[in-house]
């Protein structure tokens, strides 16, 4: 569960010439070493082959990144059923407020990779992706009535690569940050998240990336 609340990645070869994903790439980097946080709403379809079925969740999101390996995000979904994530240090915490129970996943070797996932086309310079991907440019799609461009994301990391075969970006040229991603997990399964409303550099304070809990809330260890 908690694997497909958090993990995205991606890729695509079509069309598209070599100084016209240079241009974007060149925005994206500039909009890279811009961002410090972002607001919005979102819409996460997980896709699951085997058995043809979609879960849809949608809410909103709080995005900070306090220094380059200190990521922290709060999401608070209320479709189809209330929940809210925090990912801060090296734990998540999902709440779940009909069973009032608070699990909470020890995620400190995985955090600074979970990091890097969630700045995927918003807070990852172009010397980072061309690191840790192969990048192949698309063509012109329009996204939550945005114009954008897809590019495609493969992971050179065979580690990587077991749990995560592709990425795919839709993003906005005018601003150089995206619109919507695709996570590839292989055998068909999928996550797409769709963002709108998005504010980049809103004021987030750090009590805000904290979950609000009621008392007498019940916290679970997972992994033991």
């Amino acid at each position: 569960m908690l694997t497909r609340a958090f993990v995205p990645v991606f890729a695509l070869a079509l069309a598209g010439s070599a100084p016209a994903q240079a241009d974007l790439l060149a925005r994206m980097d500039q909009a890279a070493t811009a961002f410090r946080s972002m607001s919005g709403s979102m819409r996460s379809v997980n896709h699951t082959a085997v058995i043809g079925t979609d879960e849809v969740e949608s809410g909103t999101l709080l995005v900070k990144r306090v220094k380059a390996n200190d990521v922290r995000m709060l999401t608070q979904l209320t479709e189809p059923d209330e929940k809210a994530v925090a990912f801060q240090g090296g734990k998540a915490e999902m709440y779940l407020p009909k069973a009032q129970l608070v699990q909470v996943y020890d995620i400190g070797k995985n955090k600074d990779l979970l990091a890097q996932f969630f700045l995927l086309g918003f807070g990852t310079s172009r010397a980072e992706m061309t690191r840790d991907f192969t990048i192949e440019q698309g063509g012109e799609e329009t996204v939550a009535g945005r114009k954008t461009i897809r590019i495609g994301l493969t992971p050179k990391d065979q580690k990587i690569l077991q749990h995560l075969k592709k990425v795919e970006l839709w993003v906005a040229p005018d601003t150089g940050y995206a619109v919507q991603q695709k996570f590839h997990q292989g055998g068909g399964d999928y996550r797409l998240v769709t963002y709108t409303s998005l504010e980049i550099n809103p004021q987030i304070p750090d009590a805000a990336l904290k979950l609000k809990l009621p008392r007498g809330v019940k916290r679970e260890i997972m992994g033991q």
